[in-house]
């Protein structure tokens, strides 16, 4: 389940296998909805009488991005047929196109003519009933529509458009698709169809020995044929090849607007620092969802996706974004997250990027007992989060609108939601999703949510409310220390489950447990904090040529071995980054924050070729499990560097101080 290029621009997402198959184009929202829904939109050539698709064995393929840009660029090889591809795609930086401009080398010393085939297959609205693609003889494009969606298919080869075309039934009574059609190198040119349907199109190059010649593909997407028309006259008007050189313009400005002092990190590390702030860019709705990911392929497993908004992936997200120096592309998520509280206050289990409530599979009754199917961490961190924002940012106006719709009422559901008898948040579920209790993690969100409230009301001038929030707070970090230190193995505990009448506690393992670091419940210098992260770093140390950090002891989700010794779980790219983030908070010299810069190093080694990266890897193999990319992957990737960063200058300024401070006061001579 691999994505290896996403391009975007916060209205419309476009998914790209290694072959340079589309899999998935998302729109009006990043996330929803998915009018392809991880089907094959081929690309193929034929050349001298022999046709070929692209996910052939024959073709040698390579994708990366240009640098600091969202323009992928994949070649592809095909020695026996003596042709290589040169595929350049990205999204305009302001209007729903996808660009493709593709240089054909004709290796041979003979001219020879080049058909190139793009397949449309799209499922519109998430569905194959009742779509219709049709030619217009206008523009010469193909384009498919149902309501208001219309998507139109145009390109261009040598001096001319497409130069055929074929529209008919796919995948119903025995058709497989128009691609067949295509591997003769000639189209029937059907000029219209409906229902269950596709396309595909057609255009000639002729190419003389030696040679180089260029072709051109697009897609403009819009909500009426009218708006599609005009954005392809924009295309046509201007060339496809020169507007994905702005868009590379556009994004190379965006990636390094920020001036930085990477403290050494490696190239390829600081590549994937620009590629990471690209790709969260990529999954950011221009309205304020930040989706978890987009990789449809992991609807083959559980027929759900990752295209929601949890708001504990978001208020990450958009914390890491925010301490890179992007407060403008997350403020939207804050007001997303305001108009989807609830009436109570707390916030559901995800979203859809629309902002109306995902599915769920927390119950709202158990044991024949009501409870309320949340994650309590995911209210308490959003709050976290919005403040972070504002400390660094100091943007009043911008908290003050958000102050009684989001902060106070988050803020009293949080105070309220306590179990009596423990002080601590009442049971909800973990932030894996997978047990109800009441977990370490989640409580440290809670503890800094309150903290949060209490601060926003402070700085608002109400201050026996923030009196009540900080007093909630401190009595919670109380209960931490009570009842989730446990004195015997001298480590804080994963958390309390009920069973039999009592509280039990829950002694797995679990990364997850550097939240009472994390979110402030107590320093890192804290000797219990440094006990139970040293526990996490050498419990749940993948001891595999792989490495990394395992999620928790015996984790099953994607288990690949049943020898926990030498592979708790599967390395998560998060948890490892966790263990590094703690590493560089507890670094007193230049020497040992180079134990962090190694983790660093490790996940630039273990991204995909395009700066991809997943939510775990395979731990024998590297290769990506589950979905690719994950946006708290890159998100966490990003808020360790810009910790490293921070921390770098800090100790070389201290050093620095330290050699001025002994040097002499006179010198001979």
């Amino acid at each position: 389940m691999t994505r290896h290029i996403a391009v975007g621009n916060g209205q419309l997402l476009v998914n790209i296998d290694s072959n340079s198959y589309i899999r998935d184009i998302y729109y009006p929202y990043v996330g929803q909805y998915n009018h392809v829904g991880g089907q094959m939109c081929r690309f193929g050539i034929w050349v001298d009488g022999q046709f070929s698709w692209l996910d052939n064995p024959s073709w040698r393929k390579e994708s990366r991005y240009a640098d600091s840009t969202l323009v992928a660029v994949t070649e592809a090889t095909h020695d026996g047929l003596g042709i290589r591809l040169v595929i350049y795609d990205g999204v305009h930086q302001r209007d729903p196109i996808l660009l493709r401009s593709i240089e054909v080398v004709n290796e041979w010393n003979n001219e020879r003519e080049v058909r190139l085939f793009f397949h449309q297959d799209l499922s519109i609205g998430e569905s194959e009933v009742g779509d219709t693609a049709a030619f217009l003889p206008e523009n010469g494009s193909l384009f498919h529509y149902k309501r208001n969606f219309y998507f139109m298919f145009n390109g261009w080869g040598g001096d001319s458009g497409i130069a055929q075309y074929s529209i008919g039934i796919k995948r119903f009574g025995g058709a497989q698709g128009t691609w067949v059609d295509a591997e003769d190198g000639h189209l029937m040119g059907n000029p219209i169809s409906q229902g269950s349907v596709d396309s595909t199109a057609g255009l000639t190059v002729l190419v003389p020995g030696n040679s180089t010649e260029r072709a051109s593909y697009w897609m403009a997407v819009g909500r009426s044929l009218q708006d599609v028309k005009l954005l392809d006259q924009y295309v046509r008007d201007n060339r496809p090849e020169k507007l994905l050189r702005r868009v590379a313009v556009y994004w190379e400005g965006w990636a390094t607007k920020v001036k930085r002092d990477f403290g050494g990190m490696s190239e390829r590390a600081i590549r994937l620092f620009r590629h990471s702030l690209l790709t969260i860019r990529t999954q950011t709705d221009a309205r304020g969802a930040i989706t978890a990911a987009n990789d449809s392929d992991i609807l083959q497993y559980n027929r759900d996706h990752y295209s929601y908004v949890w708001p504990r992936d978001g208020a990450m997200i958009a914390l890491a974004m925010s301490d890179a120096g992007y407060p403008e592309l997350v403020e939207p998520f804050f007001v997303f997250c305001a108009e989807g509280l609830s009436p109570e206050g707390y916030l559901h289990h995800k979203y859809n990027p629309d902002g109306t409530v995902g599915s769920s599979w927390h119950p709202f009754l158990a044991d024949g007992v009501p409870q309320l199917p949340i994650q309590i961490d995911e209210t308490g961190l959003v709050l976290h989060a919005f403040w972070k924002l504002y400390e660094k940012h100091g943007d009043i106006a911008f908290a003050q609108s958000l102050y009684k719709p989001l902060v106070v009422r988050a803020g009293k559901f949080l105070m309220n939601y306590v179990d009596t008898e423990t002080g601590l948040p009442s049971p909800c579920y973990d932030l894996w999703e997978e047990r109800h209790g009441i977990y370490t993690y989640s409580v440290s969100a809670v503890h800094a949510g309150l903290t949060a409230a209490s601060n926003f009301c402070r700085l608002f001038g109400n201050e026996e409310r923030a009196d009540r929030f900080q007093q909630a707070a401190e009595d919670m970090k109380a209960s931490i220390v009570k009842h989730l230190w446990d004195e015997e193995e001298g480590r804080f505990i994963r958390g309390l489950y009920r069973s039999g009448g009592q509280w039990v506690k829950d002694m797995t393992l679990e990364s997850s447990i550097y939240g009472i670091a994390a979110f402030g419940v107590l320093p890192t210098t804290d000797p219990r904090v440094n006990s139970t992260m040293n526990a996490i770093a050498q419990g749940l140390l993948v001891r595999t040529p792989v490495g990394g950090i395992a999620r928790y002891y015996n984790d099953y989700y994607f288990q690949r071995t049943g020898n926990l010794h030498e592979a708790p779980g599967n390395p998560w790219i998060i948890c490892t980054l966790w263990v590094a983030d703690w590493k560089i908070e507890s670094a007193t010299t230049l020497g040992e924050l180079q134990t962090a810069s190694q983790t660093i190093e490790w996940v630039a080694d273990h991204a995909l070729r395009t700066g991809m990266l997943p939510e775990q890897l395979d731990p024998f193999s590297g290769s990506p499990l589950s979905v690719t990319p994950l946006t708290w992957s890159h998100a966490t990737y990003v808020a360790t560097c810009v910790k490293y960063m921070n921390k770098h200058r800090e100790l070389t300024a201290a050093q620095g101080a330290n050699q001025a401070d002994q040097a002499p006061l006179y010198s001979k001579g």
